[in-house]
């Protein structure tokens, strides 16, 4: 929409469709790289709160952590090469997306709270409302999607 006033023409920015706020990193699987990658995290989460007016609880950025941890923990384990961590987010979902270059999809082990170990992406599944790993040409990507606010 767009009002005019006294022959001025002046955006409401209601007639512009609003994009996620997206941003993505590269980690070569050094020590380190999984705190930066919760670092990064937090950050995206910021900056959602500061762009998007997100309404992001301690424990809805806790849970955000916690799935990127596990994700790119394993990406970290299990493929020979360097990872992506890719977050986009609006007011109601984050989605974390982490792609890495083993085409072995992610297996989730029964619920068994003897075994250590191999509990991320039991961890993943029960904190998003959607979990999904598939094949891509590099590799594989595991995606995420985590909901909070009102609209959750």
């Amino acid at each position: 929409m767009i009002d005019h006033l006294d022959g001025a023409v002046i955006p409401t920015g209601f007639d512009v469709p609003v994009e996620p706020l997206r941003r993505a990193a590269h980690y070569t699987g050094e020590p380190g790289s999984i705190a930066e990658a919760r670092s990064f995290a937090a950050d995206f989460l910021g900056r959602l709160r500061t762009e998007w007016c997100a309404d992001i609880g301690g424990r809805a950025e806790e849970e955000v952590l916690l799935v990127v941890s596990e994700l790119v923990t394993n990406a970290d384990r299990h493929s020979n090469g360097p990872y992506i961590l890719e977050l986009e987010g609006t007011d109601a979902e984050v989605v974390v997306t982490v792609y890495d270059s083993s085409a072995a999809l992610p297996r989730r082990f029964p619920r068994d709270p003897e075994r250590v170990g191999r509990h991320g992406l039991e961890i993943v599944h029960v904190l998003a409302r959607e979990v999904a790993a598939e094949r891509v040409p590099v590799g594989k990507r595991v995606r995420a999607v985590l909901g909070f606010g009102a609209k959750e």
